[in-house]
């Protein structure tokens, strides 16, 4: 059975790369051509080198500034100032590295051309994407199968998305405001009649009972044999929230949740260790630089030191000393450890600025350089919260199988967590990385970091 045509989140990303590419290169060509646009010529022997840099400046700063978010691909507006942005400092580098693009033109004029004929196009490209792609004829068409507790809030999440379409979904109850509704225990799937405009089949089989999975199985089988594509709830759900279930934390845990092939890939580890080392010495430096605007700034706004120490958990549960720039007033927990939350009353007024730009964390490179953290990991969190989450959350303990991070995958997709439930789906974020860690999730992770600091969204 031939299915509806439509376009994945992974295809969807790497479509408005290839295409961006294609229409600035495009762009330039006839420009050089037809106008009186002359910084790159592709009359030149290094055309492909100049091509090559820019494109890379270019998807750097389009995932720096969020140009290839759906969220952000599929609005005019949030897209228009994304693609300005991106543009502006591709353009900013581009013309200050000359030994590798064009040599500087006489007439200045020219890089406002060069500017523009990286913008407007793709501009116009983009609202084309908009009208066209993201369109409801590209949604991939799903079926859910499940228990309505299982399945209800999943449904909610994509029902007004960009990506899904919910054809129908069978379950003991109807879900309020989602349109599909087929009882599991009257009606099946072969009496539904699933055709070619049905992309996948998520199936929960959690709270069904026996006879209805007896059944399921077997409509199931029969579909698969069709070539239709049947997907756990488990794993869908992963590829939807890019953090593991809550069900995968359970005694069977490790039927969901394996380390990733790179925890042992010595090559791997070499080069993290590598790209840490580096990475903190270039952290030391800068921040030796930046320390006297600190310390006028600390003395007027933050009064009192100016740095402070905390015992934090590592790697294998041992206990190392962290270093921060202080944010928060002078003793500002009386005796029991109290967790840091959003609009947190206790933080200096330059203490919002430090945790803003996440300056109160440059120290730590000393502890990424002594080797207690790494770049990239599971914040690490105090003894006495570990004790009392360890007691209140399975398998929080996982998390101390790597080292610790500066920044992680779940402090750039969920940085506040000041309950018991907050602390576990930011746990299973951390869980989602240990699974799935490889060098381009790491590079994605130092994007959004990138991006967090930029626009200010640090705690």
């Amino acid at each position: 059975m031939s299915q509806k045509n439509y376009l994945n989140i992974s295809e969807r990303k790497l479509f408005l790369r290839i295409i961006d590419v294609f229409i600035i290169t495009l762009s330039i060509f006839f420009s050089t051509e037809f106008l009186e646009f002359s910084y790159i010529s592709f009359n030149k022997p290094n055309i492909v080198g100049w091509l090559l840099l820019l494109t890379i400046y270019y998807l750097i700063f389009g995932e720096i500034f969020q140009l290839f978010n759906l969220n952000v691909s599929n609005n005019r507006y949030a897209v228009v100032r994304s693609i300005v942005l991106t543009t502006f400092a591709t353009t900013i580098f581009y013309i200050f590295t000359p030994y590798f693009s064009p040599s500087l033109p006489t007439n200045r004029l020219q890089i406002v051309y060069f500017f523009l004929v990286l913008t407007i196009p793709v501009i116009l490209w983009r609202f084309t994407y908009i009208l066209t792609i993201s369109s409801p004829k590209y949604f991939k068409t799903v079926v859910f199968v499940g228990h309505s507790d299982k399945i209800s809030r999943m449904l909610k999440q994509i029902n007004n998305d960009n990506f899904h379409h919910i054809k129908a979904y069978f379950s003991d109850k109807e879900i309020e405001g989602i349109k599909g509704f087929y009882d599991i225990s009257k009606q099946s799937l072969k009496d539904f009649g699933i055709d070619e405009n049905v992309n996948e089949i998520i199936v929960s089989k959690e709270g069904l009972s026996a006879n209805i999975l007896k059944i399921l199985n077997l409509d199931l089988i029969n579909l698969f044999e069709k070539g239709v594509n049947i997907v756990s709830f488990g794993k869908f759900y992963e590829e939807v929230t890019v953090r593991v279930p809550k069900e995968y934390l359970r005694s069977n845990f490790y039927d969901h949740i394996n380390f990733s092939k790179n925890n042992t890939n010595r090559l791997y580890l070499f080069g993290l260790r590598v790209t840490d080392v580096l990475v903190a010495i270039l952290g030391i430096i800068l921040f030796v630089f930046l320390i006297p605007m600190i310390l006028i700034c600390n003395l007027f706004a933050n009064r009192g030191s100016l740095f402070y120490s905390q015992i934090r958990v590592g790697k294998n549960g041992k206990h190392f000393k962290i270093f921060k720039l202080r944010s928060m007033v002078t003793n500002a927990e009386s005796g029991k450890p109290i967790w840091a939350e959003k609009n947190d009353t206790r933080i200096t007024t330059f203490g919002k600025f430090l945790r803003h730009t996440r300056l109160d964390e440059v120290p730590q490179f000393i502890n990424i350089l002594k080797g207690d953290m790494s770049i990239i990991g599971p914040r690490p969190e105090r003894p006495e919260f570990v004790k009392d989450l360890e007691e209140k959350i399975p398998f929080y303990a996982i998390r101390h199988v790597v080292r610790p991070g500066l920044t992680g995958w779940a402090q750039v997709n969920y940085p506040y967590a000041n309950t018991i439930e907050e602390q576990e789906t930011k746990l299973r974020y951390d869980l989602y990385y240990i699974k799935e860690r490889n060098g381009f999730l790491d590079f994605k992770i130092l994007i959004k970091t990138v991006t967090t600091i930029l626009f200010f969204r640090g705690q």
